[in-house]
């Protein structure tokens, strides 16, 4: 039954970690480094930014995390909800596989368990997390959808291709958050 459950648990955590990296980290390292120039009288900073001095020349990765910071307040003031699913999944993803391996550790101890069994947990509670994540996702990339029009409306970068480089990374970064915290942790 160990077995099956570790081979089972493969599926999620394997497509969360190339989802991850073919979506997140391989765009990041390719168009992230790109410097970008905005027009800061259009370009807001991003929630919580008290900051004076902005830049209108960054790199295409730093744009990209602001506007998906943008992204997701204004989804959290336009649908609260699902704005605090997603989070709470993210929560989910941060808090269950140490639990259950804590948990099974403790079962470990008292002989109730095995090893594998152990470690079978361990990649149970992590394929669940990514599995959950992988598909609240679509609603995080619609967000960043919607404020990716705003953003073209308001005509914040005069090149285009910066514009287009700037969501590339904002969608990047959501893909790269996505898999729980002990995935992002292994990958590096």
């Amino acid at each position: 039954m160990h077995r099956l459950i570790l081979l089972l648990s493969l599926l999620p955590i394997l497509a969360a970690m190339t989802a991850r990296w073919w979506f997140g980290t391989r765009v990041l390292a390719s168009v992230g480094k790109r410097g970008c120039r905005c027009d800061l009288n259009r370009w807001l900073p991003a929630p919580g930014d008290d900051s004076t001095v902005h830049h209108s020349s960054e790199t295409a990765a730093f744009f990209g995390c602001e506007l998906r910071h943008k992204a997701l307040a204004a989804w959290l003031a336009e649908a609260p909800k699902a704005a605090g699913a997603r989070e709470n999944t993210r929560r989910f993803g941060a808090a269950v596989p140490p639990l259950a391996t804590v948990v099974a550790a403790f079962a470990l101890l008292v002989g109730k368990l095995p090893v594998l069994g152990v470690f079978a947990v361990l990649f149970g509670a992590t394929a669940l997390a990514a599995f959950m994540s992988l598909l609240s996702l679509p609603a995080e990339l619609q967000a960043i959808a919607r404020e990716a029009r705003r953003c073209r409306e308001a005509k914040s970068f005069p090149d285009p291709d910066d514009e287009q480089a700037v969501i590339d990374c904002a969608i990047a970064h959501a893909w790269n958050a996505a898999p729980p915290p002990i995935l992002r942790w292994l990958q590096g």
